[in-house]
C-alpha cells in the first residue's frame, strides 16, 4: 500500500511483560499500517498492583518502551496515550476492599501522574472513562468523578482525552462536562464506538458494520482495534492488521474522502499530529 497515504490505528495496546510488540507491530506495518496510538494496559494485566500515586508509573514507563519499540518499525510514528482503565474501581472495591471513595481518589491520582508525562511530551494524550458494566451507585458516581478529573487535566493540558465508557452514542453530557472544563468534545474520544457519537469523537471499531455506519455518517471518526497484546488470546480484540486491511476494503468501496479524513485531517484537528508529515521521505 502507498505509504503517501497514512494508515493510524488509534487505540491499540502493546504488552512488553507478556506479549510481543516487535511482531505485533511489524503485522501492522507490513499490512500498510503507518501510524499508532499506543495505550497502556490495566495496570494489574503487567504485574503492578497500585496502592499509592507513585506505582502508576511502573505502568506508564513500560507503555513507553512499547511505543519506543513501535517507533524503531514504523515507516510512520507512534504515540503513547496514558491514563487509568475505569476498570481499575472495580479491582479495587470488589477484590481488595476499597471503598469507592478512597478508589476514586488512587484513579484520580493517577491521572495525574499521566498528566505529567502528557505536560512534558512524553504522551499525547489521556484516558480515563467509566465501566461498561453493571456497578453500584456509589461507583458509579466515583468512577464519573474520576472521568471529570480527567476532562479537568485535559482542559489544562490542552489535550485530548480518550474514554473507555459502556456502549453508547449519547455522551452529550459527558460533553457538557468537557466545555465546563475547557475541553471542545470534539477533543473526547469515545474508544470502541460503534458509529456516531453525540458530544465525542467516535474512534470506530474497525467491524465492517460499524464502519459502513461511520462512513454513511459523515461525521468525523477515527479506526481503531484495541488489539491486546495477549498470548492467551491471540487477535483480541481485533488484529493488528485489522485497520490497514478495512482502509483498502473501504477505499475499494469508494470511501477514498472518509479514509484520507480519518487518518489525516481528523487526526490533525483532533490531536495535533500531521500524520504525513511524519511518513518516511517527507519533510
Amino acid at each position: 500500500m502507498n505509504r503517501e497515504q497514512p494508515i493510524l490505528d488509534d487505540h491499540l495496546h502493546l504488552d512488553p511483560v507478556n506479549g510481543d510488540p516487535s511482531e505485533a507491530v511489524s503485522e501492522f506495518a507490513e499490512t500498510g499500517g503507518t501510524h499508532l496510538l499506543v495505550l497502556n494496559k490495566p495496570s494489574w494485566t503487567l504485574g503492578v498492583e497500585v496502592e499509592q500515586k507513585g506505582d502508576f508509573r511502573e505502568g506508564f514507563d513500560l507503555t513507553l518502551d512499547a511505543t519506543r519499540t513501535a517507533n524503531s518499525v514504523l515507516p510512520g510514528r507512534a504515540w503513547t496515550v496514558l491514563g487509568v482503565h475505569p476498570g481499575l474501581v472495580s479491582r479495587l472495591v470488589d477484590d481488595r476492599g476499597y471503598s469507592p471513595a478512597d478508589a476514586r481518589e488512587l484513579m484520580q491520582a493517577g491521572l495525574e501522574v499521566a498528566a505529567e508525562y502528557v505536560d512534558d511530551e512524553r504522551a499525547l494524550a489521556l484516558k480515563s472513562g467509566r465501566p461498561h458494566y453493571p456497578v453500584s451507585d456509589a461507583v458509579w458516581d466515583a468512577s464519573n468523578a474520576v472521568l471529570r478529573h480527567g476532562l479537568s487535566l485535559a482542559g489544562d493540558l490542552g489535550c485530548v482525552l480518550q474514554l473507555h465508557t459502556e456502549d453508547t452514542d449519547d455522551l452529550a453530557e459527558v460533553g457538557e462536562w468537557a466545555k465546563d472544563r475547557g475541553v471542545s468534545p470534539e477533543k473526547v474520544v469515545k474508544h470502541y464506538a460503534s458509529g456516531p457519537v453525540e458530544g465525542a469523537t467516535p474512534s470506530v471499531v474497525s467491524r465492517k458494520e460499524e464502519l459502513r455506519a461511520a462512513v454513511a455518517s459523515d461525521e468525523p471518526f477515527l479506526m481503531e482495534t484495541d488489539f491486546l497484546d495477549d498470548p492467551d488470546r491471540p487477535g483480541a480484540v481485533l488484529g493488528p492488521k485489522t485497520v490497514p486491511r478495512r482502509v483498502r476494503w473501504l477505499r475499494e468501496e469508494g470511501a477514498e474522502e472518509a479514509m484520507r479524513a480519518a487518518h489525516v485531517e481528523t487526526p490533525e484537528r483532533i490531536y495535533g499530529i500531521d500524520t504525513r508529515a511524519a511518513l518516511d521521505g517527507f519533510d
